[in-house]
């Protein structure tokens, strides 16, 4: 981490209860919370954000997005995490593994890849969407409200890898040990886990 943070140990009020939530979602503190260490009050207004979007949408097209954005963001962190969700929450290891080897995910069907191509494509420069790219993923059978909300994730994401990335903040070792060294290796798209 690049700014100095607050340890869990010294957090007290809304910083405390914010490493707490996280406590209990990971099971442990994990790195990027300390970037919110001293604006616990926008660390809140995140995740309600981020919760608000994903329970809006159905939880394995909020995934394949959240990678889509992260990926093209060069975001290990969310990279690496949100495949953790994808293969473990959803249950959709198959997505994972084929992102591995074909990180556009060309590979997937044609409703993944579409979803996928227009994720990242508003991820890397949303001002060169155009109709037509709107028009693909209709064509894909995503509704409006879909597309709105593939949208919303993604701008959500841009907050979240600019404020991690931006303070330092590495991957988690535990989070890693979650997969094999070459299903990892194609994870790391940007800074390298555990701050090596």
């Amino acid at each position: 981490m690049f700014i100095n943070t607050t340890p869990e140990s010294a957090a007290e009020g809304a910083l405390a209860e914010w490493y707490q939530s996280q406590r209990s979602s990971w099971g442990f503190v994990p790195d990027y919370a300390g970037c919110f260490s001293t604006r616990p009050d926008v660390a809140a207004a995140w995740a309600n954000l981020n919760l608000t979007i994903r329970g809006g949408m159905d939880r394995r097209l909020f995934e394949l997005v959240t990678i889509a954005a992260a990926r093209a963001r060069r975001s290990t962190y969310c990279t690496v995490a949100h495949s953790l969700f994808l293969r473990d929450v959803c249950g959709d290891g198959g997505t994972v593994e084929a992102l591995g080897l074909a990180p556009d995910g060309q590979t997937l069907s044609d409703r993944d890849a579409a979803v996928f191509a227009f994720a990242a494509k508003v991820a890397r420069d949303a001002s060169t969407i155009e109709a037509d790219d709107v028009d693909a993923v209709r064509g894909v059978g995503l509704t409006d409200a879909e597309i709105a909300d593939v949208v919303l994730a993604v701008g959500a994401r841009m907050f979240f890898t600019t404020v991690l990335d931006g303070l330092g903040a590495h991957l988690d070792p535990q989070t890693a040990a979650k997969f094999g060294p070459e299903a990892l290796e194609a994870m790391v798209v940007g800074r390298p886990i555990g701050g090596g």
